[in-house]
C-alpha cells in the first residue's frame, strides 16, 4: 500500500476521494443490532469508550484490533455475558430488533437463545455428539425423540458435520478432532435457532484446513444468521466479513465495508495497524 497516495495523513484529514465517507457510520439500513454510546467499566477502569455502531442483518461483521483493545469485551456485551463479572458496569445501550437488551424485564436466557455464542476454545460437553446438539432443546423442555432427531440432523447438516458423524452420534464428542469439535459447537448454537451468532476467535486453535472449513461454514450460514466475529487474523477478517470494525484501546477507530477499510482506510491508525506498523 502506498501510504503517500492512498490514505489520509496523521492530521486526520481524509484522502480526497474518501472525504465524504464517515469512518464510523457506514450506511446500514435496518440493522439487527444498534450499539449506542456503549461504555463498559471493570471497576474504575474504562474498557470500552462510547462505542456506537450498527450491525447489519445476515452478514458477517468482524472486530479487529490488537490484544486488549476491547474486541471480546464488546462481543460479550451483545448477549450480556459480561453480566457474569461482578465488577462490570455498563453505560449506553444495545438495541436488538428495536428493544433494549438491558431492559430489566428481559429474560436473559431467552436473549442468549436468540443471540448464540461460539467461544475461542471449542467446549463440547462430556456427552455424546447427539446430546451435545440436543442440549439446548432439552433445556427448553423439548424431549420428544422425533423432534430432537430432526433438530440434531438439521443442525449437524447446517454445521457441515452430518456426513462425518451420522454413524457415530452416540459416541463421545470428546473423541472428535479440534475442527470437528468447533463445528459441533456451532451446531449446538444453531440448534436452538438463534438470529445472531457471536464467534470469539473460533479458529485460533485450529490448523489451516480446519480454519478453511469454519470459514466456508460461516459463508454458508449467512443466508440464515447474522454473525459477528472477533479475530486476530486480519487475513481472515478480509476473507470472511462484509463489514469490519477496528478497535484500539477501547475505542472504535474505524468501521465500514471490509473491502474499503482494508484497501482505503480513512484513519491513519487503521492503516498503521493493517499494514503491520503496530499491534
Amino acid at each position: 500500500m502506498n501510504s503517500e497516495t492512498e490514505t489520509p495523513r496523521a492530521s486526520g484529514a481524509a484522502a480526497p476521494h474518501l472525504a465524504q465517507v464517515d469512518p464510523l457510520n457506514p450506511a446500514i439500513d435496518n440493522p439487527i443490532l444498534l450499539i449506542q454510546a456503549l461504555s463498559l467499566f471493570y471497576g474504575e477502569k474504562k474498557a470500552l469508550k462510547e462505542i456506537s455502531m450498527k450491525i447489519p442483518e445476515k452478514q458477517i461483521t468482524a472486530f479487529i484490533g490488537p490484544s486488549g483493545c476491547g474486541k471480546s469485551t464488546l462481543l460479550r456485551c451483545i448477549n450480556r455475558l459480561n453480566d457474569l463479572i461482578d465488577s462490570v458496569r455498563i453505560e449506553g445501550d444495545i438495541q436488538f430488533e428495536g428493544g433494549s437488551i438491558f431492559d430489566p424485564r428481559i429474560d436473559i436466557n431467552a436473549l442468549r437463545k436468540r443471540i448464540g455464542m461460539v467461544f475461542q476454545k471449542s467446549n463440547p460437553f462430556p456427552k455424546s455428539i447427539y446430546e451435545n446438539v440436543a442440549y439446548g432443546l432439552r433445556i427448553q423442555g423439548i424431549n420428544k425423540k422425533r423432534i430432537l432427531d430432526e433438530a440434531v440432523e438439521k443442525s449437524l447438516k447446517g454445521a457441515a458435520l452430518w456426513d462425518e458423524v451420522k454413524d457415530r452420534l452416540n459416541e463421545s464428542a470428546l473423541g472428535m478432532s479440534g475442527g470437528q469439535q468447533q463445528r459441533l459447537c456451532i451446531a449446538r448454537a444453531i440448534a436452538v435457532e438463534p438470529e445472531v451468532i457471536l464467534l470469539d476467535e473460533p479458529c485460533s486453535a485450529l490448523d489451516p484446513i480446519a480454519t478453511a472449513r469454519i470459514e466456508e461454514l460461516m459463508e454458508d450460514l449467512k443466508t440464515q444468521y447474522t454473525q459477528v466475529i472477533v479475530t486476530h487474523n486480519m487475513q481472515q477478517a478480509s476473507r470472511v466479513s462484509d463489514y469490519t470494525a477496528f478497535l484500539y484501546l477501547g475505542e472504535l477507530i474505524e468501521y465500514g465495508p471490509t473491502e474499503r477499510l482494508f484497501l482505503n482506510p480513512i484513519k491513519k491508525q487503521t492503516e498503521d495497524y493493517i499494514t503491520g506498523r503496530f499491534g
